[in-house]
C-alpha cells in the first residue's frame, strides 16, 4: 500500500507539471530532461498494461484507438527500443522485463528478406537490447538480420533496393534507407567482414550522388534501371509533390549522413550533413518554434499539419552533429535543439499523462497522401524524441 501511494503522488505530481506547462518555450536544460524521461517512464509504464502479448503499438485508428501491428511491420522494433531506453535510463526491471519479451517477438525478421526496414526494426529492437544487456543470442539475431539486409544490394547500382511493393518500379531507393547504413556498419565490426562496410559507403554515395537537389533538400524515392544502373525517375510518395521537400525525409538524411560521418570520418559527409541542416533551418516555412510543416512546400502554409516525428529525428541527430563540428556551429545547433525539445516538451506536443493512448508526442504526420496517420501520436516519433533525450542528458553531463 505505501508503494502505490508514493507511486500515485509521484504520478499526481508530474500529471500537475505537464497540464501547467507553456505552449511554447525556447529555453531547455538538464532538469527539465530528466523531468521529461521521468513522465516519459510513467506514461510507458501505464502503456505496457494495455499492449497485447503478441503485437506491437504503431499509432491510433481513425477512431482514436490504439493501433498494433505485427512483426513484419517497418514500425515493430521502436516499441521495445524505447523500452530498452528507459530501462536504461531507470533501471526500472520491469522495463527490461518488458522489452525481452517485445524483442523476441522480432526473431524471424532476420529471414524477412522483402523489406530493407531491418535497420529500424532490428536494430533499434535487437542493437539496442544487445548494447545494454549483451545477450549473445541477440548479437547472433542481428548477424543473421544484417546478413539478409545485405542481400538487398544490387552491385551494379551500388545501392540497397527499398521497396518491393510497386511492380512498377524496377528498383526504388528511398532516402529513408540512409537509416539503415548503421545497422551494416555495426555488423562489419562485429564480422571484420569489409562488404558490409562497403555496402554502406556505397549506398550512400549513390544516395548522395542522385538523391539531393542543387539546394540540398532532398528527394523521397529515386528508381534505378536494373539493367543500364541509370535512375528513371525522382518521386515521392508520402511528401507533397515529386518536387517538394517532405519534411521527415530532410531528417532522415540527416541523420543518416551524421551516422555516415561517424563511422567513416569521411569530411565529405558531415559536409552534407550541414548542408541539409543550413537547408531545413534556414528554410523561409520552417516555423518558430522549430516543428517543421509535414512538407515544407505544403500548400497550406501556415495552417498545415505539423510533424512532430521530423523533429525530434532532427534533434537527435542534430545532438550528435553538433560534436562534429567548430565551436560556433555548435552552438548554433544546440540552440536550435534546446528550442526543438523544449517545444516537444511543452502542452502542445506532449500528452497529458494517462492521454494519448499512453504515447508521449502528439501531431505527427505518417503519410498524409495516403490519407493515414494524419495528426497523430506516431511510436517512432517518441523513440527519437526518447533517444534525444538521452542524447541532450549524456551531453550535458
Amino acid at each position: 500500500m505505501k508503494k502505490l501511494l508514493i507511486i500515485s503522488l509521484i504520478s499526481a505530481f508530474i500529471l500537475s507539471c505537464h497540464s501547467n506547462k507553456e505552449d511554447n518555450t525556447n529555453t531547455f536544460n538538464l532538469e527539465k530532461a530528466n523531468k521529461e524521461l521521468v513522465f516519459i517512464e510513467q506514461q510507458y509504464l501505464n502503456m505496457i498494461e494495455s499492449v497485447p502479448d503478441s503485437l506491437l503499438p504503431r499509432s491510433v485508428d481513425n477512431d482514436g484507438k490504439p493501433y498494433y501491428v505485427n512483426p513484419s511491420d517497418w514500425t515493430s522494433g521502436f516499441y521495445s527500443g524505447i523500452l530498452w531506453y528507459l530501462f536504461e535510463n531507470s533501471k526500472n526491471e520491469k522495463f527490461k522485463t518488458e522489452a525481452l519479451k517485445y524483442t523476441n517477438l522480432l526473431e524471424s525478421q532476420k529471414y524477412n528478406n522483402h523489406t530493407h526496414d531491418l535497420g529500424f526494426m532490428l536494430y533499434s529492437s535487437y542493437g539496442n537490447g544487445y548494447r545494454i544487456a549483451k545477450d549473445s543470442m541477440y548479437k547472433r539475431i542481428l548477424l543473421r538480420g544484417a546478413k539478409t539486409l545485405s542481400s538487398r544490394f544490387n552491385d551494379s547500382i551500388g545501392a540497397i533496393k527499398s521497396w518491393d511493393w510497386n511492380p512498377a518500379w524496377q528498383f526504388p531507393v528511398i532516402v529513408d534507407n540512409m537509416m539503415n547504413l548503421e545497422y551494416l556498419f555495426w555488423a562489419a565490426k562485429t564480422t571484420g567482414d569489409s562488404v558490409y562496410y562497403k555496402q554502406a559507403v556505397s549506398h550512400a554515395n549513390v544516395t548522395l550522388k542522385n538523391h539531393f537537389r542543387e539546394d540540398n533538400s532532398s528527394y523521397h524515392v529515386v528508381n534505378y534501371d536494373t539493367v543500364t544502373a541509370k535512375v528513371i525517375e525522382k518521386i515521392t510518395v508520402q511528401g507533397y509533390s515529386n518536387e517538394s521537400a517532405w519534411s521527415r525525409g530532410q531528417a532522415w538524411s540527416l541523420y543518416g549522413y551524421t551516422v555516415m560521418y561517424r563511422e567513416t570520418k569521411n569530411q565529405k559527409y558531415v559536409e552534407q550533413a550541414k548542408k541539409i541542416t543550413t537547408y531545413v533551418f534556414d528554410h523561409p516555412n520552417m516555423p518558430s518554434n522549430l516543428i517543421p510543416y509535414w512538407d515544407f512546400n505544403a500548400p497550406n502554409i501556415p495552417t498545415a499539419l505539423r510533424d512532430a516525428s521530423a523533429a525530434a529525428i532532427t534533434a537527435s541527430a542534430l545532438l550528435e552533429l553538433s560534436q562534429y563540428v567548430d565551436e560556433e556551429t555548435n552552438k548554433n545547433y544546440l540552440s536550435k535543439v534546446d528550442i526543438i525539445l523544449a517545444t516537444l516538451a511543452s502542452s502542445k506536443y506532449t500528452a497529458e499523462l494517462g492521454k494519448n493512448n499512453n504515447f508521449v508526442l502528439k501531431h505527427s504526420t505518417g503519410h498524409l497522401p495516403g490519407g493515414r496517420e494524419i495528426d497523430v501520436p506516431l511510436v517512432y516519433a517518441d523513440y527519437y524524441y526518447i533517444e534525444a533525450l538521452m542524447r541532450y542528458k549524456n551531453l550535458k553531463k
